[in-house]
């Protein structure tokens, strides 16, 4: 959804690509990224809570509304970063996280945001940077659900949780590797 503020372009995009913990600590330090909030989407219960989504029985998954200024990240970079940030080749997985919720999903909030995501995914599956097929879902935007408070920033908040030194930190540290020249200085 664009709308113009003081001469910049916000829009938002919800992407799933694993535990939300993992892709919001993975994303937050990218420039032109405004906010990140965690939630559900794609399923079907109304108003789920995160102890619902786990037993994987409400068709969501665990994701995070992005919102960016595309004046300084384009949709298409930003999808690209999307791609190889998470191995998208995996079905309802991320490493040791199995389940529908975990599942790879880009849920665009418009009809040309899905045209992007469809047209970037062709890109990145010709280009063979992943070995496997990507499995990727790509669907509209229904409804967005944010998680509970205590989801948010959980890593930043979080740092010495075993999941998040285990999981999270290598991750973020290969995100700030490889993505230096995106990162907010």
């Amino acid at each position: 959804m664009k709308q113009q503020t003081n001469s910049t372009s916000i829009e938002t995009i919800v992407f799933g690509g694993g535990c939300f913990w993992c892709v919001e600590a993975m994303l937050k330090n990218f420039q032109h990224i405004h906010a990140i909030q965690p939630g559900y989407a794609g399923g079907h219960t109304l108003n789920p809570t995160y102890k619902e989504v786990y037993t994987d029985t409400t068709g969501h998954a665990e994701v995070v509304k992005v919102t960016f200024d595309n004046s300084g990240i384009s949709l298409e970079d930003l999808l690209r970063l999307f791609f190889l940030i998470h191995d998208p080749t995996t079905l309802n997985a991320q490493g040791h996280d199995k389940g529908t919720r975990y599942r790879s999903i880009i849920l665009p909030a418009t009809k040309q945001q899905e045209e992007s995501a469809v047209f970037i995914k062709n890109e990145i599956t010709k280009s063979k940077i992943w070995e496997n097929p990507i499995v990727t879902e790509i669907k509209l935007l229904d409804h967005f659900y944010p998680a509970e408070k205590e989801h948010e920033n959980y890593f930043e908040l979080h740092p010495e949780v075993a999941y998040c030194q285990a999981v999270i930190a290598p991750k973020v540290l290969k995100v700030r590797k490889e993505f230096s020249d995106y990162l907010k200085k």
